[in-house]
């Protein structure tokens, strides 16, 4: 992760899951990540509705153009970036799987703006639509809304390793051997 909110909201997200795959909604508290507010969206988890946005920071809304409740996230990207992202959405939700990506969309005036989006899953409720969160992170100041959001890369978060005991070996002559270290 390149951008400091991203790493920051993945942080937060990290410890409120402590050793489950993910965070229950509930748990989360806004005033905890009150600085990020702006940046953060909620989707349902909805193949058939396209992903839409339960929830949009007021940033999130300015780089879109206007209030983003409803919208298709999808659909926000290029037709060949749309099918990548879909399933990019299914694997977070349906696996509890972290990724961030990287994405250029397009200014008003026609430059391009670099952009880094987090997606975190949500654990599943029973009796509740799944659904999960993100933070969508332009690296300058962009001019007006985006448009034409474009994947340029993107990896899945790896699991934290779990800790290991740290067991001491026998000392020979004045080398320690300590095992589990990195």
């Amino acid at each position: 992760m390149k951008h400091p909110s991203n790493r920051a909201f993945f942080d937060y997200w990290d410890q409120k899951r402590g050793d489950a795959a993910a965070p229950d909604r509930s748990e989360f508290d806004p005033d905890a990540v009150r600085e990020l507010l702006s940046d953060i969206f909620v989707l349902a988890f909805d193949h058939a509705d396209g992903f839409p946005f339960r929830v949009a920071g007021t940033r999130v809304c300015a780089l879109l153009g206007g209030d983003a409740k409803g919208r298709s996230f999808p659909e926000l990207f290029t037709a060949g970036s749309r099918a990548e992202i879909t399933d990019i959405l299914t694997v977070v939700g349906e696996e509890t799987q972290p990724t961030i990506a990287g994405v250029t969309a397009r200014a008003v005036d026609g430059t391009p703006a670099p952009l880094e989006l987090l997606l975190l899953p949500f654990s599943a409720r029973s009796h509740a639509p799944l659904s999960l969160t993100g933070l969508l992170a332009p690296f300058n100041n962009p001019v007006g809304p985006m448009t034409d959001f474009t994947l340029t890369s993107w990896r899945y978060l790896a699991a934290r390793p779990k800790p290991r005991a740290v067991r001491r070996w026998s000392a020979v002559r004045g080398f320690m051997v300590y095992e589990g270290l990195r």
